[in-house]
């Protein structure tokens, strides 16, 4: 069984075709992007489940673990969609499976305005589900019995394209159920709305980690300041890429450009290890 530790990078937000865009990488391509690069990739679709995609990637000695985003599209939020990917992510992953909440709720994301669907026939729109909170702020019970299987499986979850309002009382739930991983997604997007502040005072809670992507400051989103307070704002910040788009940097340059960054936003060695290698590798491990 392949081991995370000692990877040069472990990038828990990797887009590879199919997903509901055109990518730059098919599954297996990317698996070998990241093995040339010494590092492990978590590959992400918002179409469907990459468990399977990443169970035959790793028969070829390729390192890649997958995702599952609980969107209609991809079986809606569901337990049994999630312990179908689990079965179908294998018993040899040395990564747990990612399970992100829906990421076709709510508004249509801004950056996807410009994308080139994968199949002619789909519209994302078409798919856009209610927020995973009812008209009340509450979570949705099926939210809550996701939320329940995941302190008895093999998955970590994610927050998926939540607002902060909606992520915490995610946090919240989670607590309450003792999830052991939860991955605050992109948690500095505009679109989620953490500060380093909020951050900070999340600090104390258990299993919490933060996933701040280099497309956010590729997108002029936030900046080197930025993520250098994020990183020292909260102990567990996990840096990816959310990247696998044919207009952005690929895998080589992505972590070239990513050193850039570190050096110019003051971060020691120790920071950059944590955030790039030991963060996402503790959320993934089983």
């Amino acid at each position: 069984m392949p081991d995370l530790t000692g990877r040069a990078v472990v990038d828990v937000h990797y887009h590879a075709g199919p997903d509901l865009y055109r990518r730059r990488l098919t599954s297996a391509g990317a698996g070998r992007a990241y093995a040339e690069a010494g590092g492990w990739v978590v590959l992400k679709s918002h179409l469907t489940s990459t468990a399977a995609r990443a169970w035959e990637a790793r028969q070829e000695g390729l390192p890649v673990s997958g995702t599952l985003v609980l969107n209609d599209l991809a079986g809606g939020v569901h337990t049994r969609a999630v312990e179908q990917a689990v079965y179908a992510h294998g018993a040899d992953s040395p990564a747990r499976l990612i399970v992100h909440l829906p990421t076709l709720a709510g508004p249509a994301h801004s950056s996807a305005l410009h994308r080139t669907p994968f199949h002619p026939r789909l519209d994302p729109d078409r798919w856009r589900t209610a927020p995973v909170v009812d008209g009340d702020g509450r979570l949705r019970r099926e939210v809550t019995e996701v939320l329940r299987a995941a302190r008895d499986l093999p998955v970590a979850v994610a927050t998926g394209h939540c607002d902060r309002e909606t992520a915490l009382r995610v946090v919240e739930e989670a607590v309450r159920l003792e999830v052991p991983r939860l991955l605050l997604t992109h948690a500095t997007h505009p679109m989620s709305g953490f500060t380093p502040t909020g951050l900070t005072d999340l600090s104390h809670v258990s299993g919490l980690y933060v996933e701040l992507t280099a497309l956010t400051l590729l997108l002029g989103h936030r900046d080197v300041v930025h993520l250098g307070e994020v990183v020292r704002a909260h102990p567990r910040v996990v840096f990816s890429s959310d990247l696998g788009q044919p207009g952005q940097p690929d895998v080589r340059e992505w972590l070239d450009l990513s050193g850039r960054w570190f050096r110019a936003a003051g971060l020691r060695s120790r920071e950059v290890t944590a955030v790039t290698r030991t963060n996402p590798a503790r959320l993934l491990a089983p």
